[in-house]
């Protein structure tokens, strides 16, 4: 629990007003200024920081160097408009616009109920354990009902999509919207190396011809994968492999266990020192849904799309009448 509430406070002060951000440039620069108010280089590095330790797990070099600086400028960008958006907010509380503080009360209680199970103390020792007080915290989370009480009051919500775009769409994506060929299948496995105590004479080619015989014969497949299979994955599952498609298995895997009928067993299938025995159970064929099962899914993210189109527009027009300043 703990750890959760760390991470939302981590984030939660990264996208806190300039109020905080005076305390950390000494420490870490300045990486913007707004109309005045400061963003800094902790900020940008605290709203990525996962996703850049995720980047340097996966890559090297000029590569990782490259998707860095693009996260964190995309990092700052975000930034950068949600201090434009709170800066709005206050033209609006001249105007008698507020955020009450019942609606505060309210956040900081739901948090400390789904986060620590209603122990206040909890909340109140994390807190402290990141240098932050409840009313800083609660200055933090009332920045961020701001953004999003002024995201939403901007963008309506009354798009009308048309059949035309929603046939359009759906012409355009029909992959995403599509199940590839399948196979049920179940699968013995025997390696050279092995160390399976089987009883049987011979190596692991002929102990695979045998277990097939077995099979043709009647014996159940699923009771011979427990005995017999060395695919630890799927030994106590009686060699199921579940639903898989062309993607799934290795290439000459791939071949056989396609060229199956339903309810056909494998001849023994020797890749590299490992000897399969395939059962397909059953087949499903490629498909594709019909229209008429996404069409509410194919409307509402239309929606969404003229959503955010109307939300950029917004926060292009207050970029286009602010200061702003970006640190290299």
């Amino acid at each position: 629990m703990k750890r959760l509430i760390c991470s939302a406070l981590a984030l939660a002060i990264s996208l806190a007003a300039p109020v905080f951000a005076q305390q950390s440039e000494v420490i870490d620069g300045i990486a913007a200024v707004v109309n005045g108010d400061v963003i800094t280089y902790s900020q940008v590095r605290e709203l990525i920081g996962a996703r850049e330790r995720a980047l340097r797990a996966s890559f090297q070099g000029a590569e990782l160097e490259n998707k860095i600086k693009e996260m964190r400028l995309a990092a700052l960008k975000d930034l950068v408009d949600r201090q434009l958006i709170i800066q709005e907010f206050k033209k609006k509380e001249k105007d008698g616009a507020s955020i009450p503080a019942y609606v505060l009360d309210d956040r900081v209680q739901t948090i400390i109920r789904e986060e620590f199970g209603g122990d206040r103390s909890a909340f109140v020792r994390t807190l402290k354990s990141q240098g932050y007080t409840i009313t800083k915290f609660k200055q933090i989370e009332r920045d961020k009902i701001i953004v999003q009480a002024m995201r939403q009051s901007y963008v309506k919500d009354d798009f009308v999509i048309s059949p035309t775009q929603i046939q359009n769409y759906y012409e355009k994506h029909k992959l995403d919207y599509s199940t590839p060929e399948q196979v049920k299948l179940r699968m013995i496995v025997l390696r050279e190396d092995g160390n399976s105590d089987t009883g049987l004479a011979g190596g692991k080619k002929e102990m695979a011809n045998e277990i097939r015989s077995k099979l043709t014969s009647g014996a159940e497949f699923g009771r011979m994968a427990q005995m017999y299979s060395e695919d630890p994955t799927t030994q106590q599952a009686d060699g199921d492999w579940g639903w898989v498609d062309k993607k799934t298995l290795s290439e000459a895997l791939t071949a056989r266990a396609f060229a199956l009928r339903a309810g056909e067993i494998s001849d023994v299938i020797e890749v590299g020192n490992s000897y399969y025995i395939m059962l397909v159970e059953a087949r499903k064929n490629a498909a594709v849904k019909p229209i008429g099962e996404v069409r509410d899914e194919i409307e509402q993210n239309l929606i969404q799309q003229e959503k955010t189109k109307e939300l950029q527009r917004w926060l292009d027009t207050l970029r286009q009448s602010a200061y702003i300043k970006i640190y290299s």
